[in-house]
């Protein structure tokens, strides 16, 4: 350990000391003896000296291997509490899950402020993302019969899971007043660090599912939260497979943007609605008129997307031609995965310098204002797209814009007919 490496150089620097002091305290080639008394009283001062100067600096030795010891310490104090983080920090929910979120919270309270600084995830209890308690968890009991399951993948942004997820379910609760609207979440590394940070309790696939069948419900309704047809949505749905026999009916809703289609050309009504929200939302908040008027000024909106490997990739594409369609040729789509290749933010920096425009703004494609928009879209790192845009030179500026999709009334308004539809089904 750094402490014994410190002790043990403080051992032999004290050593060394010793020895070199006994050397010159004797004098072998000392003359007569009234020479030596004098000489003997000036090695006798001498050694008082040397052994004073030892006694102070001993001292400082052992104060500064206090002081070692106490920022040893501090450092294992920080590194407890990430490694808790990092066992929590995981995608499969376990019998030991609650106490390991309860433990990593007492441990980071239990901190002190310099010590928290050294923690290698200090965001992860120390961000402020906003008041959790604005949220509901949508957990309770006393179902009813009708439940309709919206599932999101979740953000533990505080103020992100309020405007925008819980905008959606308000909304969705609000069009359906004899139905229980109900909450699960896909990933369980967000509803750990929710629970965790805030003591908010959010139930996954399965917890929800259980917590349906426990309460008697009937007919079920799931209206997912995501973009598009893609992985988490595969995973949803092979979810409630497995407990579909469990219910009388069970219907799963068209996630945001409706069906994928064949190609990059296809585009649907959702995706149009979807297309106009958004960038009416992103012009309004830049503080302009319409999108002519931004586009007069030389300002370019990129709507930064997640991106994915999966087939449904071909979603971003057909988003930038429906674009296209509506004559938004300041508009632009970009994806923090760079999937489709021309999403990747390179080829985005590229075709807006290249279109002329010396203005950008940036805003997420996402569902929530999470950790994308946050961090890799507006954070201080040089891989972020705020900082890649204002590195490349090409632009007089480059603002962002942290807002999710779930907040726009539009977007709500599309999540309630995409549910009202799968109950006509």
């Amino acid at each position: 350990m750094k402490k014994n490496a410190v002790i043990a150089f403080l051992t032999g620097l004290m050593a060394c000391s010793l020895t070199l002091t006994g050397c010159s305290a004797s004098d072998p080639a000392a003359g007569t003896a009234q020479e030596a008394a004098p000489a003997a009283a000036e090695t006798a001062d001498s050694g008082a000296a040397e052994e004073e100067g030892e006694a102070g600096g001993e001292e400082q030795e052992e104060a500064g291997a206090e002081a070692e010891e106490e920022a040893v310490t501090d450092q294992e104090a920080a590194d407890a509490v990430t490694a808790l983080i990092d066992a929590i920090y995981v995608q499969e929910r376990t019998d030991e899950t609650d106490e390991q979120c309860a433990q990593a919270k007492a441990a980071w309270d239990a901190l002190t402020d310099a010590q928290k600084e050294l923690v290698e995830d200090y965001d992860y209890f120390g961000r402020d993302t906003g008041d959790a308690s604005k949220d509901d968890p949508r957990n309770q009991d006393d179902i009813g019969e009708n439940e309709i399951l919206v599932v999101s993948f979740g953000t533990s942004f505080n103020d992100s899971r309020v405007g925008d997820i819980k905008g959606i379910e308000d909304a969705i609760q609000a069009a359906n007043p004899d139905w229980a609207v109900r909450r699960a979440f896909t990933a369980q590394i967000i509803i750990n660090h929710v629970q965790a940070r805030d003591g908010e309790l959010i139930d996954n696939m399965d917890q929800a599912l259980e917590r349906a069948v426990e309460n008697g419900v009937k007919n079920l309704v799931i209206q997912p939260t995501h973009l598009m047809h893609g992985a988490e949505y595969d995973e949803l749905a092979e979810a409630v497979e497995s407990y579909r026999d469990q219910f009388e009916t069970v219907k799963i809703a068209e996630p945001l943007l409706g069906e994928v289609g064949a190609d990059a050309s296809v585009v649907n009504d959702d995706k149009e609605t979807v297309a106009k929200a958004v960038t009416a939302a992103a012009v309004e908040e830049a503080g302009y008129e319409s999108l002519d008027a931004a586009k007069q000024d030389g300002v370019a909106f990129v709507f930064m997307g997640h991106g994915t490997s999966h087939t449904a990739k071909v979603s971003y594409s057909q988003m930038q031609s429906q674009m296209a369609d509506l004559g938004y040729e300041n508009v632009f789509i970009g994806t923090v995965e760079g999937e489709p290749e021309e999403t990747a933010c390179e080829a985005v920096i590229d075709a807006v310098a290249q279109a002329g425009y010396k203005k950008v703004v940036l805003r997420p494609l996402m569902v929530v204002a999470g950790d994308h928009a946050n961090n890799d879209m507006a954070g201080e790192e040089e891989d972020s797209w705020v900082s890649m845009f204002q590195a490349s030179g090409s632009f007089d500026s480059v603002d962002t814009q942290i807002s999710g999709l779930g907040s726009i009334d539009g977007i709500q308004k599309l999540y309630v007919e995409h549910t009202a539809e799968a109950m006509k089904q």
